[in-house]
């Protein structure tokens, strides 16, 4: 990521000094990652596409913590605090109560969790992407991560979603949201043991029957 280039070429040119307050929300701004969502709604038998959609997310203030903690650790010492994903799962809710379920008010930087999450699932690929769109053999500052919902599965009429990643847990029926989900950003909340919401979004109802499947693709690029 060019920014986190950035940084440390400065902190080796010694043109700021390494503290938290240098490599704070503020100066590297996780934001200029971004982010869009396709998605396939299908029948659960017979494969055949029902609907389709295209989104774009927002990067919340939490994933610059989560960066902070990934490049915390040395080669000499792992920090206490280092967390065990960076990106792991996608979350689907339903939204706030009292929602316009049709036109939801858009997503903010200063969401932590899902206002009513009810599944999540486990990232099942991660890929580089190259400039052509293709699967990289490489690295390069583009990611698609994908996975899907059974037709057993995040069954209703959802509005909201996000990856989560940090101190999550393998069992997907166990969640430790960082709360409130949404207002005013408390930069003092410590994260370590709650889920990290990196990118949230909302949008009009998907209304998912127990008889399809949800395809997800999130593509990320810095």
């Amino acid at each position: 990521m060019g920014r986190i280039r950035e940084f440390f070429k400065k902190v080796r040119e010694n043109k700021f000094s390494f503290s938290m307050n240098s490599f704070s929300a503020e100066k590297f701004d996780s934001r200029k990652i971004r982010g869009e969502i396709f998605w396939e709604l299908r029948d659960g038998k017979t494969g055949d596409l029902q609907d389709s959609g295209h989104l774009k997310n927002v990067v919340t203030l939490d994933a610059s913590i989560l960066i902070c903690r990934l490049l915390m650790s040395t080669t000499s010492v792992a920090h206490q605090s280092e967390p065990s994903f960076g990106i792991f799962a996608l979350a689907v809710g339903t939204g706030d109560v009292g929602w316009n379920t049709n036109n939801p008010p858009p997503g903010n930087q200063n969401q932590r969790s899902l206002f009513n999450e009810i599944a999540r699932k486990k990232i099942v690929t991660a890929s580089y992407i190259d400039a052509n769109g293709s699967i990289s053999g490489i690295p390069t500052n583009v990611m698609d991560l994908t996975t899907t919902f059974s037709e057993s599965e995040a069954v209703g009429g959802l509005t909201e979603m996000g990856l989560i990643g940090g101190d999550i847990s393998t069992n997907m029926a166990v969640r430790n949201p960082a709360l409130p989900a949404n207002g005013v950003y408390d930069p003092t909340l410590n994260l370590v043991g709650l889920d990290t919401l990196v990118n949230y979004v909302t949008f009009p109802a998907i209304n998912k029957p127990s008889t399809s499947t949800l395809n997800w693709t999130w593509r990320l690029s810095s």
